[in-house]
């Protein structure tokens, strides 16, 4: 199969035969800080309608990386290719033109404003005069909402009454009223329980089947297997290992995260009876 219209390269999902379009694709990332060496040569690629998740041990280079992505860090060398361009990611506010929507952990929410003015914030609809088109913002949250299926009691509840599964779930809502591509989730089922971390992981998987990029950043191995079709390791700033979700398991995950050997892996989790859960 040759190149499509855009330039972007098709690539074929493994699972269902589809052939993907690539949305992003990061060569030869480096990045230092002083006499720090963050990123060192990294590869890295999502396509449409793929979850990709992206692991490593504490200082392993991954939050650096989504802040390359998300135009908070220009690399020092290597190249960015979104939608099928070389893009050079001056900004935040430039990522999100482009389409990229970026969650962080802290999820950025107003916990004094109801669900309506937290996804409106910043991008309020103006009605007659000096007034805000209420009832239009309402309506249109209420949709949102409806489409990705995030229950909650009503869009005019204040955020601080909504569990945490509720949060992440409008917090990812906002991020996706630009119509981004490409969305990064920064450990999104964090310090959740159990139905809170299911009513997440269903979401992620939601964005998937409309089409968009999904990149989760996570250290519970467990939420990563439910939701991501690949995963790509770092260790100390480099990429280590690209791995499909459905070819692998924890150990192998694990021994390309910490660098050790396999056998010794799976010791340890046998002794630790299997691994993280919940």
């Amino acid at each position: 199969m040759g190149a499509l219209p855009d330039g972007g390269a098709p690539t074929r999902d493994e699972g269902t035969g589809m052939a993907n379009q690539e949305l992003l694709r990061l060569e030869h990332i480096s990045k230092r800080f002083g006499a720090v060496q963050a990123l060192t040569d990294v590869e890295f690629t999502v396509d449409a309608g793929e979850v990709v998740a992206l692991v490593g041990d504490n200082g392993a280079g991954k939050s650096t990386l989504i802040k390359v992505v998300s135009g908070i860090f220009g690399p020092d060398r290597g190249t960015v290719t979104f939608d099928g361009e070389v893009r050079a990611l001056s900004s935040p506010s430039e990522a999100t033109a482009l389409g990229i929507a970026t969650v962080y952990q802290d999820l950025a929410l107003c916990d004094n404003l109801d669900v309506v003015a937290n996804l409106y914030l910043g991008r309020e609809r103006r009605g007659v005069g000096p007034f805000l088109d209420e009832t239009d913002m309402e309506r249109e949250a209420a949709t949102l909402l409806k489409r990705l299926s995030v229950a909650i009691p009503s869009v005019r509840i204040p955020i601080a009454s909504l569990s945490g599964g509720q949060r992440q779930s409008v917090a990812v809502a906002k991020a996706t009223m630009g119509r981004p591509k490409l969305v990064i989730l920064d450990e999104p089922t964090a310090a959740l329980g159990v139905p809170q971390t299911r009513q997440v992981l269903a979401l992620i998987r939601r964005l998937r089947d409309e089409g968009l990029g999904v990149i989760v950043i996570s250290h519970n191995l467990v939420d990563v297997f439910a939701v991501a079709d690949r995963l790509t390791v770092l260790r100390l700033g480099r990429t280590v290992a690209e791995l499909r979700a459905g070819e692998t398991d924890a150990e192998q995950v694990v021994a390309a995260m910490t660098g050790a050997d396999q056998t010794e892996v799976g010791e340890a989790f046998s002794l630790s009876g299997g691994g993280e859960s919940r």
